[in-house]
């Protein structure tokens, strides 16, 4: 999603994550048990067509044992003014989870990722299923932190955040700069100075830290300094939450069905972007230029689906989630922005819409086969689009939930199924989202990406 401005859902618990200290300035309130933190992240300066890629570790979050509730984040000046996606636009950002030796500072591993791999490093991934997408991005139905059972002896739980701005003031190709394409930002090897293959055309390995965006000729722009602002919402958890899985699909994938697979997630490679050619190049005019992918992934856990939604970039139509009937599980469809202020900015992607199915009432069997489907428009060639699609699964639903689940599929009752629903609403169960992905080259592949310590 290439929103600006990631905002809690109506229903449930959003992850979240702010920045670390000396930088960060936080704001405290508590209402009702609710407790609210207002975070700035380290500053960032940009000039016409440059780019920011910066990682932060250690990062200030909320501590103790709990869910997050919502979050807001946003790009503003240093008068505290939002910045519009078509002046600053926010690639990504990427929040992921690890565990460190306690005592030791991140900064003493060295530079190189590959290095956390050690002994006094352990990553704190999602459920999977992509091996290389360990992050818990847009994604946040009661997401449970800070708990003492699941922090290994002698480490702590910390964070890691990481911002990839591009400013497209007076760019040549605004939509270009945002897609990487790689011959606006002049680059022919990626950030470890490996050439880039012929066929390679934009994406990540085009617009990493430092890069810079062609820029309309005469043009002027002064540097500016710019945050990442966040307002973040938790409470402590207690018997009341339900705790769920995130589990990320992506298009890309490359996994096949054999006769040895056991869909696991070490047999799933994640290319995580790809291109879209346009459809007077490739004769496919007559389908409306839309270009459709689909991949069938066998499921290796099972559970109850609480939260869908999915994530693409400008020129995304959408995204939906099948069984192998063709019974649809949950869609989510792109908003398009209509106007030059925050929030609602002409021709990007300002926000998904959320599938909530009923408690209990979606199903997810162990070994059962899942249809992913991502639609974008092939009217003109895009570079680096994504098609991910994020999902919160709970193992299991609250007692009282279970016999009334129970009696619905007995009865078939709309009566029962809003019963259920005001079930959930009495024991505190409540879903939501939030996003955060990250992105890191592997040293021997050029093409393909990893999640830190993975």
């Amino acid at each position: 999603m290439t929103g600006k401005l990631m905002e809690s859902c109506n229903q449930g618990w959003l992850l979240l994550v702010t920045l670390s200290s000396p930088y960060s300035q936080a704001f405290w309130r508590n209402e009702n048990k609710v407790k609210t933190a207002v975070f700035l992240s380290p500053k960032f300066v940009l000039g016409p067509g440059s780019v920011e890629n910066s990682f932060y570790y250690n990062v200030d979050f909320p501590k103790g044992h709990i869910a997050v509730k919502s979050f807001n984040a946003e790009v503003i000046d240093e008068a505290g003014n939002p910045v519009p996606l078509h002046e600053t636009y926010l690639h990504h950002w990427v929040v992921v989870r690890y565990f460190v030796r306690t005592g030791l500072k991140l900064s003493e591993l060295d530079d190189d990722h590959a290095k956390l791999n050690r002994s006094d490093y352990i990553s704190g991934r999602n459920s999977g299923i992509c091996q290389n997408l360990g992050q818990f991005f847009g994604l946040g139905s009661v997401l449970e932190f800070g708990n003492p059972a699941e922090i290994p002896s002698g480490f702590e739980e910390q964070w890691m955040l990481n911002v990839h701005a591009i400013d497209t003031r007076g760019a040549e190709d605004k939509l270009g700069c945002t897609e990487c394409r790689c011959d606006l930002y002049n680059v022919t090897v990626d950030e470890y100075g490996r050439p880039l293959r012929p066929d390679y055309k934009g994406g990540l390995l085009c617009c990493y830290d430092h890069t810079q965006c062609k820029v309309k000729q005469g043009f002027e722009g002064v540097r500016r300094t710019l945050y990442l602002r966040y307002i973040v919402k938790w409470v402590d958890m207690d018997r009341s939450v339900l705790p769920v899985k995130v589990y990320i699909f992506d298009i890309t994938d490359t996994w096949k069905k054999n006769s040895h697979s056991t869909g696991i997630n070490t047999e799933h490679q994640c290319k995580v972007e790809y291109d879209i050619e346009p459809c007077h190049s490739t004769g496919m005019a007559d389908d409306g230029c839309v270009d459709t992918r689909r991949i069938s992934l066998d499921m290796p856990f099972g559970g109850y689906l609480i939260y869908g939604v999915a994530h693409q970039h400008s020129g995304g139509i959408g995204s939906a989630l099948y069984r192998e009937d063709g019974r649809v599980m949950c869609s989510s469809l792109p908003t398009y922005g209509e106007g030059e202020e925050p929030g609602n900015e002409a021709g990007y992607i300002v926000g998904m819409s959320t599938c909530y199915p009923q408690p209990g009432a979606i199903k997810i069997s162990k070994g059962e086969t899942l249809i992913l489907e991502s639609n974008y428009s092939s009217i003109r060639h895009h570079t680096g689009v994504m098609g991910l699609f994020y999902i919160m699964v709970a193992d299991q639903l609250p007692k009282p939930m279970l016999i009334l689940h129970a009696a619905v599929q007995t009865q078939d009752s709309i009566m029962l199924l809003t019963l259920l629903w005001a079930a959930v609403a009495l024991i505190g169960v409540v879903a939501v989202i939030s996003v955060a992905i990250r992105y890191q080259l592997k040293r021997e592949g050029e093409d393909e990406y990893e999640a830190i310590g993975m």
